[in-house]
């Protein structure tokens, strides 16, 4: 029986030659992943399990990303006890206020995770990498602590849903749109504890970008990993990023999957999740007038540079509109540079935006943007549970960059088409 990509880098790292579906293994991991939130609980039950060293000093990343700067005493505190963890053990992938930025756009930025690698953090997001063809997927955070120690994760092998991707993207369609789409489709629970394993002509079509949204979001529909073959797009993009040897695996072409879902791209229209599941998606022909007082253009999912110019090319020459709040977060300090040299900040203060730091602050209601109660916000972030920005009386609307920018200036949820 053929194994699909998951299954191909998960046997790799079990060595073992054949895994299927449903089979419990031991893998060794190439990295481990805490913020500032996750890693001061797994440092807990590192200390509380008495060990005293980690597996590897080069394969474990601390990124201070959620409440940095510090917001408030208990953020400091949790920052603190991670600083001295790293200072501890010498980590050499430690960063903090001033190198740091969202974890994952700043481990993939820097070449710390690669093609067929395995990959965990606590963090459920983790599912980004897979758009470099790895595994990676989020854990708890005691399962965090044995990882720094042993460098080892037990996994229960995860059944597959293909999803053939044909044709290109529309203009102002982007990979936001595109699993915001798919969600919709399957619903928040529909791949539950599943492998979504892109694959199809449309792959080629889509940026790096697009392909880190779109895996960044797999758990938002229960998925267990999101995953895309590695293409040329892929090598182009690790190339001068990692400084390693890495594998390719290819799904067999009888790999077993439990369901086939097609995509034709070109049919997209630019999608927006409704309060308050990302499952409770619109095209932008179907919002109806749905008026705003914030956007967040920003996060792990839409912080990188492409998302940056699509804001930027929208709101040049424009203003944000009355009584509307734009937050601008570029997602690492090496995006928020290039921001500044191709103009873009310029851009964004002149419209009358804010540009924030890197942090995830506002997409997990943690501090730089919590709603009132009665407010709406657009918002690149990747949840929109009730209470998820603040006031449990506020609301969450997921949309791409393109519609998020425009809405901003229009003060309603709006199609870019229309302001462009």
């Amino acid at each position: 029986m053929g194994m699909t990509m998951t299954q191909k880098i998960l046997a790799d790292h079990a060595g073992l030659k054949n895994v299927e579906a449903g089979q419990l293994i031991e893998a060794k991991l190439d990295m481990v992943l805490g913020n500032d939130i996750t890693s001061p609980v797994a440092i807990n039950e590192f200390n509380k399990a008495k060990f005293d060293y980690v597996f590897d000093k080069s394969k474990i990343s601390l990124v201070m990303d959620h409440f940095t700067p510090n917001k408030d005493i208990k953020a400091a505190e949790q920052c603190k006890k991670t600083r001295a963890f790293a200072k501890r053990f010498d980590i050499d992938n430690f960063f903090d206020v001033g190198n740091m930025g969202i974890e994952h756009a700043l481990l993939p930025e820097l070449g710390l995770v690669a093609a067929g690698e395995c990959i965990i953090g606590a963090d459920s997001h983790t599912c980004t990498y897979g758009a470099l063809g790895a595994f990676s997927t989020g854990v708890g955070s005691t399962d965090m602590a044995a990882g720094m120690a042993k460098g080892k994760a037990w996994f229960k092998i995860p059944a597959a849903i293909k999803v053939n991707l044909h044709g290109k993207l529309s203009a102002n369609v982007s990979g936001k749109d595109v699993i915001l789409h798919l969600i919709g489709l399957i619903g928040v629970d529909g791949a539950l504890y599943k492998s979504l394993e892109f694959a199809g002509d449309g792959v080629a079509a889509l940026s790096m970008s697009d392909r880190l949204c779109i895996s960044n979001m797999a758990i938002e529909a229960g998925a267990k990993n999101g995953i895309f073959p590695v293409d040329e797009v892929t090598e182009e993009y690790m190339k001068g990023r990692v400084n390693r040897n890495y594998k390719v695996f290819k799904a067999d072409d009888d790999a077993v999957y439990d369901r086939r879902i097609d995509i034709g791209l070109s049919a997209l229209r630019p999608t927006v999740s409704f309060p308050h599941l990302p499952e409770n998606t619109r095209t932008i022909d179907e919002t109806g007038d749905i008026k705003i007082d914030q956007v967040v253009i920003g996060s792990c999912t839409n912080g990188r540079l492409e998302d940056m110019k699509i804001a930027a090319d929208i709101l040049k020459g424009k203003k944000i509109a009355q009584d509307v709040r734009c937050i601008i977060i570029p997602a690492t300090q090496s995006i928020y540079k290039d921001c500044i040299a191709l103009g873009y900040l310029d851009t964004f203060i002149d419209a009358g935006c804010v540009v924030s730091t890197p942090t995830c602050g506002p997409c997990l209601g943690g501090h730089m943007g919590i709603l009132a109660s009665g407010e709406r916000c657009v918002a690149t972030t990747n949840r929109n549970f009730v209470g998820r920005m603040g006031h449990t009386n506020s609301e969450v609307y997921l949309a791409s960059p393109a519609v998020a920018a425009a809405s901003a200036v229009t003060g309603k949820i709006s199609d870019p088409a229309e302001i462009i």
